[in-house]
């Protein structure tokens, strides 16, 4: 069975050789560096399947790291940080992070994230039409690419996956705990943002002004709304050029 590869970026000493050695007893190749602005340089030197990536580090911070990241490869993401407040989840989750860990790190709670990220990545293509296509928007699921307007929209694993969800269900409105019983494989909390967060991110991706959003609709008190004719005649083509470029 072929090993899965992950790209630690750590600067605490420590703490990096503990994870890279439970990590490799686990059955992972784990190859770390110390430095943001390092990583770039790894990811391309190396087929990487994963990365956990540290918010505070010399050279370049977690969160560049991550948008950089973006603009190259889609593997699977997730952040390790001290701080337990909102403002890193929605920063990360933004800059297109699929999961965060809050340090002091768990072994095992470690483990359960890598392996249902990895299996997100390798299983979690819909099941339902190859191409999908409204309007100016062509999700095709199979390739995991979507193009609006003519031009390729690069997401994070967890955002194509959400988008792709939302379009399958076009038309009905979609709860919360349906969302994230088929992405993440568990009950929705009642806490926990990251849907709301990445909704955000799409209504900025794909020019649907928050205040009168027209594509994606938050019904309160029930999910969300994928508005499937919304997506033919839009006159804000060159609008937001920069952000079809990158889910950053």
């Amino acid at each position: 069975m072929m090993k899965h590869n992950i790209l630690l970026v750590e600067d605490d000493i420590s703490l990096a050789s503990w994870v890279c050695e439970y990590l490799n007893e686990q059955g992972f190749n784990v190859i770390h560096v110390a430095r943001g602005d390092l990583v770039l340089a790894a990811v391309k030197e190396n087929i990487i399947d994963l990365v956990l990536l540290d918010v505070m580090l010399p050279g370049l911070n977690g969160i560049e790291v991550c948008r950089l990241i973006r603009e190259h490869q889609q593997m699977p993401i997730i952040m390790l940080t001290a701080r337990a407040d909102e403002f890193d989840e929605v920063i990360g989750l933004e800059a297109g992070a699929d999961d965060y860990v809050i340090k002091p790190v768990r072994p095992r709670a470690l483990l359960a994230r890598i392996n249902r990220q990895l299996s997100h990545s390798q299983n979690n293509t819909p099941e339902l039409n190859n191409v999908l296509t409204f309007g100016q928007l062509v999700i095709n699921e199979e390739a995991k690419r979507v193009i609006y307007q003519g031009n390729e929209v690069d997401l994070s694993t967890s955002l194509f996956a959400f988008l792709t969800y939302l379009a399958q269900h076009a038309g009905a409105v979609v709860d919360r705990d349906s969302v994230f019983k088929a992405l993440k494989k568990r009950e929705y909390d009642g806490l926990d943002r990251r849907f709301d967060v990445m909704l955000s991110t799409l209504r900025k991706l794909f020019n649907d002004d928050p205040q009168k959003p027209k594509k994606f609709k938050t019904i309160w008190g029930k999910g969300y709304l994928f508005v499937s004719d919304a997506w033919d005649d839009d006159n804000s083509t060159t609008e937001n050029d920069s952000n079809i470029k990158s889910s950053r």
